[in-house]
């Protein structure tokens, strides 16, 4: 064989490749992360203020574009981040079902549970609004009690996820 041949050989081995996908795999696990977090924290933050202000007209404009960003960055970036996050796990040897990586899938359960109910309350949210826009009346009282409640889960999940940054970057 040449010496190019060992080469070759040498460079596309399997832990050469496996090392190499685990590069890959963490390189689309942090920029999903980074894509859930900021889009996450971004429109919360454009809604809530939005709701503060309460004119209709950025209140109808700032759901829009939340529930759009829900479907277009937050939920793939939710279904990358668990693919990643177990496939990595399981390459590294970690277990699935002690230490920090089942304190991670608790917590990221945990906050999935609340952003279920929060991406419900965001469509419910969008569409009173609208209506309430287009037949020119006061948001309803149903609104502000979703708005409180999108509040409280978004609270109680926000904690979550940057124990589960912790979690990935310490592994303790």
């Amino acid at each position: 064989m040449t010496a190019t041949g060992l080469l070759v050989n040498k460079l596309y081995s399997y832990t050469d490749l496996s090392a190499m996908l685990y590069l890959w795999l963490k390189t689309i696990h942090i920029i999903s992360a980074t894509v859930l977090f900021g889009t996450g924290l971004g429109s919360a933050f454009y809604m809530f203020v939005a709701n503060r202000g309460k004119n209709i007209y950025d209140i109808v404009f700032a759901s829009r574009l939340v529930v759009l960003a829900d479907w277009c960055f937050t939920t793939p970036a939710l279904i990358i981040q668990l693919g990643t996050g177990l496939i990595m796990a399981h390459m590294a040897g970690f277990s699935m079902v002690s230490g920090w990586v089942f304190g991670g899938l608790c917590l990221y359960f945990f906050a999935g549970a609340c952003w279920l109910p929060v991406v419900w309350l965001q469509i419910k949210m969008k569409d009173m609004a609208a209506q309430a826009l287009k037949q020119e009346t006061d948001l309803p009282a149903l609104y502000w009690r979703y708005e409180r409640l999108w509040v409280i889960l978004g609270a109680l999940a926000f904690p979550a996820v940057l124990v589960i940054f912790y979690l990935m970057v310490i592994k303790p």
